[in-house]
C-alpha cells in the first residue's frame, strides 16, 4: 500500500511538471469583455500569437480589446483549432475579431 501511495505521488508530481499544451497549428482563447456607460458585455474568440496559456492570452488580448474601448474581464480557456467550431456561434461578431 505504501508503494502505491508513493507511485501516485510521483506520477502527480511529474504531471505537474509537464509543460502547458502547445498546439502545432495555432492557439486560440475564448474570453469575456465589457464596456462601460452604457454597460455592454461580449464573449469572443481570439487567435494568439504568443504562448498558449491563460496568462499569456490575457496579456495579448487585453491591449487589443483596450484599443477598441473594451476591458478584458477574463480568459476562459486556451485551445487549438479543434475547439473553434463549437465556439463560433456563441462568439458571433466577436469570433476572431480581436
Amino acid at each position: 500500500m505504501k508503494h502505491m501511495l508513493m507511485i501516485s505521488a510521483l506520477v502527480g508530481l511529474l504531471v505537474g511538471l509537464l509543460p502547458a499544451p502547445s498546439f502545432a497549428d495555432a492557439c486560440y482563447a475564448d474570453y469575456k469583455a465589457k464596456q462601460d456607460n452604457p454597460l455592454r458585455l461580449h464573449y469572443g474568440v481570439a487567435q494568439l500569437n504568443g504562448s498558449c496559456d491563460k496568462g499569456s492570452a490575457k496579456s495579448e488580448i487585453s491591449p487589443r480589446l483596450s484599443a477598441a474601448g473594451w476591458t478584458l474581464l477574463n480568459v476562459l480557456a486556451v485551445f487549438g483549432p479543434e475547439g473553434l467550431q463549437q465556439r463560433k456561434a456563441n462568439a458571433g461578431t466577436y469570433y476572431l475579431r480581436f
